[in-house]
């Protein structure tokens, strides 16, 4: 069964506006539980522009389903990950000046680097999903380094300005979800999804989970967090 991954960067977001206490990213976590989230994704950024390490370790300690913790592969977000020991990390580019993750991680020309840091996370129990754009040669190279995931970028696909486009790169999501699956890899995907175009992407046969920040948090400040992510859930099954 599909599940939902609901990302509460954007509840920190609002906070470190202010540079205040509240909202609390740790109190919207379990909201969204709550409202039905089957897991809880939440992304440290080398800048702490949103999501603290005490944020971090607070969640590692209330969420009661699964915490996936997005982060850049370098020493201090290893060393981290080591510490705290979430469900499983997701491997993403980090650039200080992007708004947000822009796109895929290039493993193919950081291969032997990207393996050993796998290595060292897994050896400890923290299984690896790799966050890549559905290009074949980036999947081949995520299975070259033996982690257990890769999660498709879907922001092309949510990026499209026409159908044909939307089909296309629709299409592309389809055939890596299949190529992943065949060599060994399990499969999750997000970026961009939204009420209004989740269903196709849930459709896919062999996706596991979806990771949807930013269209249930803004949703969530009109019609509260619970609420959100239960419509989400509906969204992905059409039923909204």
């Amino acid at each position: 069964m599909l599940t939902l991954g609901v990302n509460i960067d954007h509840v920190a977001t609002l906070r470190q506006a202010r540079r205040t206490v509240e909202p609390d990213p740790v109190a919207a976590a379990v909201l969204a539980e709550l409202g039905g989230a089957d897991g809880i994704t939440t992304h440290l950024r080398e800048d702490r522009r949103h999501i603290q390490e005490r944020d971090v370790r607070l969640l590692r300690q209330t969420v009661r389903t699964h915490l996936n913790l997005e982060m850049a592969p370098t020493e201090e977000m290893i060393a981290i990950a080591l510490d705290i020991k979430p469900d499983y990390v997701t491997l993403v580019p980090e650039r200080r000046e992007e708004i947000t993750t822009e796109g895929g991680i290039d493993i193919v020309n950081n291969l032997e680097r990207f393996k050993e840091v796998v290595d060292r996370l897994q050896s400890a129990g923290i299984p690896v999903s790799w966050f890549i754009d559905p290009d074949p040669a980036q999947i081949e190279a995520a299975a070259k380094t033996r982690a257990q995931f890769i999660e498709l970028h879907t922001g092309r696909y949510a990026e499209a300005k026409d159908e044909a486009t939307r089909l296309k790169e629709l299409k592309l999501l389809q055939e890596g979800t299949k190529m992943a699956r065949d060599l060994g890899l399990r499969v999750n995907a997000g970026h961009g999804l939204t009420y209004w175009n989740v269903y196709p992407v849930a459709c896919i046969e062999g996706i596991e989970e979806l990771n949807i920040g930013h269209s249930i948090i803004s949703r969530a400040v009109l019609v509260g967090l619970e609420r959100a992510v239960r419509e989400m859930k509906l969204a992905m099954r059409n039923q909204l």
